[in-house]
């Protein structure tokens, strides 16, 4: 059979069940993914020559690593060509481009240190978001920065986070995509602290400050990201989840940011997104892949990954939750880790879409669990394939491993010429 027959075959036996692929594929061409600058570098960014810290740590050395935004940008352009679907980049405020003898600390960043990542995106017609760099610094005083007991430190951070507020709002206005600024720390205390409080109680005050500096709503969408420990922070972290929800359920406007790693093991995001998405008009999630704690894995199309997919398009949400990747590995080919997570993130979104979740919904409703049960499991062996072939051909991608080939070929012929 030809591509086309397998997936008019399938197609028919989806609508047999009540499911339109050419809808499901339609939808999913209008969902926007954030791909993380981050991978290609393993978080080093372009001011500072220090080490990677604040808690998080990338391991390997696989060869041929950006060095410059100019390979930086060349390798996710690589990446970008071999994805399917809509995408948007993401950015951290370390990432910004100096001019020789141009640079200034984090605290005096502008929209300048920025246009060539603006001319990158608007090449491509993305959209941009943004992450204050709250760690990797040598104002990074004790392991804490907005929720430090030093008020010039604090301040400091401050500081940076209103500039990234400002930053934002030029993206969103040079590329006509609301920009989503994620704010994230890795504050916290090693070993059992005396006061865990007290730097919850600056924590919220530098947040609030740093949401006292004007910008338009609709174009900047700020987020708190909550994290569960971090390397050196094992027993405390002023972030937690019960803090960073919280706060924005009482701050209008700022979105809570789930990332999928930043929870206890026994956890799920998958049941967390439905719960949130009963207050909260709009949520924001960063995908990853944790593999016992938070490390940042490659996403793959595993269960929790589709569960995700599940609940953000079964609950009719997909113009609700801002996505975004955010892990890296520098252990393998960094081009194919940014290629692989984001097709399994599409895979997983094109599976909730070709799923009848109004015949679930109705089984559940009528306690006919039995029968959920079994039709849960028959669509397990559907030619999902096929729909997935059709979306990849409709976006001018390969839909299977050909796409490695590329890959293979970009590392013989320019990553491994990097020394």
């Amino acid at each position: 059979m030809t591509q086309k027959e397998r997936y008019g075959a399938a197609k028919e036996m989806y609508a047999a069940i009540g499911v339109d692929t050419d809808a499901a594929i339609a939808a999913l061409k209008e969902a926007p993914v954030a791909l993380h600058c981050w991978q290609g570098d393993d978080v080093t960014g372009f001011d500072h020559d220090g080490p990677l810290t604040g808690g998080i740590q990338t391991t390997g050395d696989y060869p041929g690593k950006a060095r410059t935004p100019e390979e930086l940008m060349k390798d996710m352009a690589q990446a970008l060509a071999l994805m399917p679907g809509k995408k948007k980049l993401n950015l951290h405020a370390s990432y910004a481009i100096f001019e020789e003898g141009g640079y200034v600390d984090r605290d005096k960043i502008e929209p300048k240190h920025f246009v060539k990542w603006v001319e990158f995106a608007k090449e491509r017609n993305m959209g941009i978001d943004f992450n204050p760099t709250f760690f990797s610094h040598d104002k990074v005083k004790d392991g804490l920065t907005l929720s430090s007991p030093d008020e010039e430190t604090r301040k400091f951070w401050i500081e940076h986070g209103k500039a990234c507020i400002r930053i934002s709002e030029y993206f969103a206005k040079e590329t006509g995509v609301p920009c989503v600024m994620n704010i994230w720390t890795g504050d916290g205390y090693k070993d059992i602290p005396a006061d865990r409080m007290g730097p919850r109680m600056r924590y919220k005050d530098s947040i609030e400050q740093i949401l006292s500096e004007p910008y338009d709503k609709n174009l900047v969408k700020p987020c708190v990201e909550s994290k569960v420990f971090g390397i050196g922070v094992e027993s405390y972290t002023a972030g937690s989840a019960e803090f960073t929800l919280l706060f924005a359920a009482t701050h209008e406007g700022c979105l809570p940011l789930m990332d999928n790693g930043h929870y206890h093991p026994t956890e799920v995001v998958s049941d967390k997104i439905p719960a949130l998405l009963c207050y909260f008009p709009e949520i924001a999630l960063h995908i990853t892949r944790p593999v016992r704690w938070d490390s940042d894995h490659v996403v793959l199309f595993d269960d929790e990954t589709k569960e995700m997919a599940k609940e953000i398009v079964r609950n009719d949400a997909l113009g609700r939750v801002y996505m975004a990747l955010d892990y890296f590995d520098a252990s393998i080919n960094r081009i194919s880790a940014w290629t692989v997570g984001f097709r399994s993130w599409q895979k997983a979104l094109l599976s909730a879409l070709c799923t009848p979740n109004a015949q679930f919904k109705k089984l559940q409703e009528e306690n006919r669990m039995t029968e959920l049960m079994v039709l849960q499991e028959d669509i397990k062996t559907y030619p999902f394939g096929d729909i997935w072939e059709e979306y990849c051909r409709q976006c001018g991608v390969a839909a299977d491993k050909r796409w490695f080939e590329t890959v293979q070929r970009y590392e013989e012929e320019v990553l491994a010429k990097r020394k």
